[in-house]
């Protein structure tokens, strides 16, 4: 199982020269990733602080691509209905050149009503208005430079273009698929280069969603064992004697919180589940991005992590 990092993408510390100290020192001790995910706004008045100063995360990627050289570059996720097929089909094909055909792209539909009102778009058949993107995306990369790209469905209608370059990696940068509910579970199964789950995900019983992913994959012909599951690891770093509330105990302790040991002890169970990629994410973690954070606090704890739980 690779090992990943998420760079500081929520709250105080979330500044760039931060940003760039964990993804360099992250590529020094051997992680295979780093990773980015996206808000555009949140709901005025909102009790959830969780995605407090969140900047784009391709931009982001592009900026770290410059200060790293190995590690590979990911977002989980950016929306799809955020975006035309043409606009993001060009922002990855330069993204993936700019990184050096380090780019992994996670996909996901959105949750939140007040940000598919902010950017104009509807929720309404949000799965079917998915497939038919991906399908107009890959009409952009797909083929030789120069060669003319189309595509006509009942959501997106591409006349007769073309667009270069195309994407440095062969045949494209690989598309991750989110989403928790069976549908998007079979969506990446049948579409993707692989699954990647959210902060929210039960890592308890993750292999029961790798598990759809992969037999949604061998109904289709496609290669099951090729597909990549990646975890986001909400991980939430605590002392023996915290808040068990925070922690939960014994037998009921969530994974990837607790002490250095423990959340190390968690990675064989993920594995063991089907988990081909782990990062960990520090940004989920109040203690690290609410409101009363110390930035410096923070960066002070997150390179103590990068130390503690690097590949072995």
């Amino acid at each position: 199982m690779q090992i990943g990092f998420a760079v500081p993408v929520a709250g105080a510390w979330s500044t760039p020269a931060n940003q760039v100290l964990i993804a360099q020192r992250a590529e020094e001790l051997g992680y295979d990733s780093l990773w980015t995910l996206q808000r555009v706004v949140n709901p005025a008045g909102s009790a959830d602080q969780t995605y407090r100063n969140v900047p784009d995360p391709l931009i982001t990627l592009a900026y770290l691509a410059g200060y790293t050289a190995r590690v590979r570059l990911g977002v989980a996720v950016v929306n799809l209905p955020f975006y035309s097929p043409a606009l993001l089909a060009k922002q990855a094909i330069t993204l993936d050149h700019v990184t050096g055909g380090r780019l992994d792209l996670g996909l996901g539909l959105g949750w939140m009503p007040e940000e598919f009102a902010a950017v104009g778009a509807s929720m309404e058949r949000r799965g079917a208005r998915a497939e038919e993107f991906i399908a107009a995306l890959r009409a952009f990369w797909t083929g030789e430079p120069g060669e003319v790209s189309e595509y006509h469905g009942e959501f997106y209608d591409v006349p007769p273009v073309t667009m270069d370059p195309r994407p440095l990696q062969d045949p494209e940068p690989p598309i991750l698929l989110g989403g928790a509910s069976e549908p998007a579970l079979r969506r990446a199964g049948r579409l993707a280069a692989g699954w990647v789950s959210s902060s929210r995900a039960k890592l308890t019983d993750i292999g029961r969603s790798i598990d759809i992913v992969r037999e949604a994959a061998e109904k289709a012909g496609r290669d099951a064992a090729a597909l990549r599951f990646v975890c986001r690891g909400a991980v939430r770093i605590r002392e023996e004697g915290d808040d068990a509330s925070d922690i939960g105990a014994g037998a009921d302790r969530r994974p990837l919180t607790g002490t250095y040991d423990q959340i190390v002890g968690d990675f064989d169970a993920l594995a063991e589940q089907g988990v081909t990629e782990l990062f960990l994410d520090l940004n989920f973690d109040p203690r690290l991005t609410g409101p009363d954070a110390d930035p410096w606090d923070s960066m002070y704890i997150a390179r103590e992590a990068l130390e503690a739980l690097a590949p072995r």
